[in-house]
């Protein structure tokens, strides 16, 4: 399988997702934080320096929690900058879970 190319956007996205983890994490080892969160300090550490941008929701959401985030905080610092305006940045409609 060929996975698409990420777009700038994308990209971006993925550092301010690693910023915003590492400024959480403090003075937290990696090695701590990845294990309350129930994966491996590689996997944080690719995450908090961008080299994986895009991680899986449930990655996110066990940092997250680890770290004390709301991922509607999280969802509110990583997406798309503000535009030229100063508008605050436009928040995705939440997609309905079917139970």
């Amino acid at each position: 399988m060929v996975r698409t190319p990420l777009t700038p956007e994308e990209r971006l996205r993925g550092e301010r997702l690693g910023a915003l983890l590492r400024a959480a994490r403090g003075e937290r080892s990696m090695a701590a934080v990845a294990a309350s969160a129930g994966i491996s300090a590689e996997t944080l550490r690719k995450i908090e320096t961008g080299r994986a941008p895009t991680p899986a929701f449930f990655t996110v959401a066990a940092l997250a929690g680890a770290l004390g985030l709301s991922l509607d905080e999280i969802l509110g610092r990583c997406a798309a900058e503000p535009a030229a305006t100063g508008a605050p940045a436009p928040v995705p409609a939440a997609v309905p879970l079917i139970a």
